[in-house]
């Protein structure tokens, strides 16, 4: 199936009770047991997504596994559940999420570009940043009528190499963003967007 489908389309579809569907995706969690039964699992997953021409997100941990397909994989997922069951490997339904993250910003597209740069990360549509990696969430940046003046109480931190941090800074100030303090540089530096939304960037170095 190759169509695009509704996710009540696809939960009326037999042979996927095991999956369930989250923003755009349907995904699935099998708990393996051991990283050896997980990647047995992997490989299977891999070989089946290989014949069928498609490219499944896998999170292969030490005692689970976790698919993301699209709604119309129906029979991908359908596969891999019997391949799941094959194995003697049961499905945790109740153990899946995504986790976006929503920014409000009175100019979204002031603010995109700059937490593009910082985290790496591909945008899709006007109002919404998706890691290429299919590692992090997702950041959507959403609008509000009038700024805050108060500072926010949340702030995203963002790990990276040391020898990356200077030109992962460079990036985000180019694209609109401002240093707030580099006081415990190269541990951390605080930047921030051009609404004041501020996120750090952090390095090993200074944590010896």
């Amino acid at each position: 199936m190759t169509e695009r489908i509704t996710a009540r389309q696809f939960h009326a579809a037999d042979g996927v009770d095991d999956w369930r569907s989250l923003y755009h995706l349907v995904a699935a969690r099998f708990r393996t047991g051991s990283l050896a039964g997980g990647a047995a699992l992997a490989a299977e997953i891999a070989r089946l997504a290989a014949d069928a021409a498609h490219h499944p997100r896998i999170d292969l941990r030490h005692d689970s596994v976790t698919v993301c397909l699209t709604a119309r994989d129906v029979e991908l997922a359908r596969q891999i559940s019997a391949a799941a069951a094959e194995l003697g490997i049961q499905a945790d339904p109740a153990a899946v999420q995504l986790v976006n993250i929503t920014i409000d910003a009175l100019v979204g597209a002031d603010v995109l570009p700059f937490w593009a740069a910082l985290l790496g990360y591909r945008q899709i549509g006007d109002d919404y940043l998706s890691d290429p990696a299919g590692r992090g969430p997702g950041l959507e940046f959403q609008a509000m009528d009038a700024p805050r003046p108060q500072r926010n109480r949340i702030h995203l931190d963002v790990a990276v190499p040391h020898d990356q941090a200077e030109a992962r800074i460079a990036a985000a100030l180019a694209a609109g963003g401002r240093l707030v303090s580099d006081a415990h540089a190269p541990r951390w530096w605080v930047l921030a967007d051009a609404e004041g939304n501020e996120a750090c960037v952090a390095t090993w170095l200074g944590r010896e």
